[in-house]
């Protein structure tokens, strides 16, 4: 198709360094990922394990980046710069992409745009979903990973979203809750996808527990010791992964409930990688207006941010 242009993404989470290539009409080309090696027996990394991570997965990310580009060459580059779209929000891993993409934009003389690891995360599900029409229109999103469980009132902007924080967790995340249940289990790091299969096959009656909130929020700590008491019980993996799932699940749906009660019924955007979780998305689909992303752009990638960039770019 003549006259398209060819837009790159770049996104350095604690968990995976991603590259996404899009054309100025929205179509995807690449979305290309590489995971930070995490040991066994480990839950998680240390910022200086993830940006050492991510400056070895960049250069064999950048060239199948090539490869892709078939000989062209991006007429601008967007990076996630930092998690959320806040003043002061920081975090190291994010400065590796940063470093990234500022060298390409010089390089070639194209334009740049930083977008925060959240905002990201949103337009991925808004894009997966074909739900473009909630850009314009204020709507809620619940962002829920290993680094993040919040509810969040979203509104389009010149540049992004502006996010408000109305409700999540206030302790551990929900990806967190996951991923220890699983290495307590014996499951590889980062167990979301295994916990899942082994969830899907308990057969048994399920526990369904509604959490205590506070206004939209809600405590997870006190849940992570009742599983680690299940688990020192001796109960079979399969029921502790199943009820790990529906608590999480229902914690989210209670916190939704909440805030609709009190302000009116609004679409929800679901993101983040606990969002590829069928059992979980199951009950919010029956409950709620709700959108997802397709489960490659639910964990952490850079579709979302390649997006972004696209709209800024053709503003110009």
């Amino acid at each position: 198709m003549m006259g398209r242009k060819i837009i790159m993404g770049i996104d350095t989470s604690n968990y995976t360094t991603s590259v996404a290539l899009m054309y100025t009409d929205g179509e995807l080309i690449a979305n290309l990922k590489r995971p930070l090696t995490v040991k066994s027996g480990e839950r998680g990394l240390r910022q200086s394990d993830a940006v050492f991570s991510h400056i070895k997965n960049i250069p064999s990310l950048m060239d199948e980046v090539r490869l892709c580009l078939g000989g062209e060459v991006p007429a601008a580059v967007g990076v996630s710069s930092r998690p959320r779209n806040k003043d002061g929000s920081y975090m190291p891993c994010f400065l590796s992409g940063v470093a990234a993409a500022q060298s390409i934009s010089a390089a070639l003389g194209i334009p740049l745009y930083r977008f925060s690891h959240q905002c990201g995360h949103i337009m991925a599900a808004i894009y997966s979903s074909h739900a473009e029409e909630l850009i314009g229109r204020e709507h809620l999103a619940f962002h829920i990973s290993g680094g993040t469980t919040e509810l969040l009132t979203v509104k389009g902007a010149e540049s992004g979203f502006v996010t408000e924080i109305v409700g999540g967790t206030l302790d551990i995340n929900a990806g967190q809750l996951i991923d220890r249940t699983g290495v307590r289990l014996g499951l590889d790091f980062p167990a979301g996808a295994a916990l899942e299969a082994l969830a899907l096959s308990y057969s048994g009656k399920r526990r369904a527990e509604r959490p205590a909130l506070k206004g939209c929020y809600f405590n997870l700590s006190g849940l992570e010791n009742k599983i680690s008491l299940l688990i020192d019980k001796g109960e079979r993996p399969e029921y502790i992964a199943d009820y790990t799932l529906c608590r999480v699940s229902e914690a989210i749906c209670a916190a939704c409930e909440a805030y609709i009660s009190e302000n009116g019924d609004m679409p929800i955007v679901f993101a983040g990688g606990v969002m590829s979780n069928s059992i979980i998305k199951k009950e919010l689909s029956r409950r709620f207006t709700a959108y997802f992303a397709e489960p490659a752009m639910s964990a952490d990638n850079a579709v979302g941010i390649a997006e972004l960039a696209r709209r800024e770019y053709i503003k110009e």
